[in-house]
């Protein structure tokens, strides 16, 4: 047994050197490759590409308790802010990605109790689907695509100029509800793969309806709960309970 934890780090470091040259490889070569009909996109971003790119959360979960999450938060967004400014898409891409999934993961401690961080994901859908439709998101995105741009992650598809995006709350709370369910002993595998295929539906909605983009984090707080809803609550009921 006492060989179970390095053997363990080693099998998610490899994961990572395997995680990092794939994608290296898939977004340096994706704008040479020929473009493929819409809904083969939609396939290929709902069944290869989101699930790639959240591997990434999978793999550096144990680290949602490490020590020092903030500091490397903030030198990975300085990293990725440096470079966008020198044009360096893929770079900031991947920074981006890492330094909202450790700020993620430190978010989580401020959550002292797991009925908080429900209430949080039965709050957040209407926030979000408010600010996409009628609020500031959709503002952005219609009217200052190029900010938007900068605070978001995009998926590079074969091809295809206007790559699609996902916004940074989305990525945190991501990184948030994987995390959360690890901590509070819930289903982690089984909500990570809910959450990726709510997401996948989500795009393939947004384009059967033809809308300019839908809220993400209804998907997200779905694919938290529904997997988890009967720990939740037996949770809930142990702590009601004298």
């Amino acid at each position: 047994m006492g060989g179970a934890s390095p053997v363990l780090k080693d099998r998610r470091a490899l994961a990572f050197v395997a995680w990092a040259g794939v994608a290296v490889a898939w977004y340096v070569s994706a704008d040479s490759l020929p473009r493929a009909p819409l809904w083969w996109e939609v396939a290929l971003l709902a069944f290869v590409l989101m699930p790639g790119v959240f591997l990434f959360d999978w793999i550096v979960l144990p680290l949602s308790t490490a020590r020092g999450l903030v500091p490397l938060s903030a030198a990975l967004a300085l990293l990725a802010v440096l470079a966008e400014l020198a044009g360096a898409e893929i770079i900031a891409n991947a920074a981006k990605l890492a330094a909202v999934t450790f700020f993620a993961f430190w978010f989580l401690r401020l959550f002292e109790d797991l009925i908080l961080l429900v209430v949080v994901a039965l709050i957040v859908p209407f926030v979000d689907a408010y600010s996409v439709f009628r609020g500031p998101t959709g503002n952005i995105v219609t009217h200052h695509s190029t900010i938007f741009d900068r605070l978001s992650l995009f998926f590079a598809l074969p091809g295809e100029r206007d790559d699609p995006r996902l916004g940074i709350p989305d990525l945190l709370f991501f990184a948030l509800f994987l995390a959360a369910a690890r901590r509070y002993g819930l289903r982690p595998g089984l909500t990570w793969i809910v959450m990726v295929a709510a997401l996948g539906a989500t795009i393939a909605i947004d384009v059967w309806a033809d809308v300019p983009g839908l809220p993400a984090l209804p998907a997200l707080s779905v694919g938290f709960l529904l997997p988890n809803a009967d720990r939740i609550w037996a949770q809930v009921r142990r702590r009601d309970s004298p």
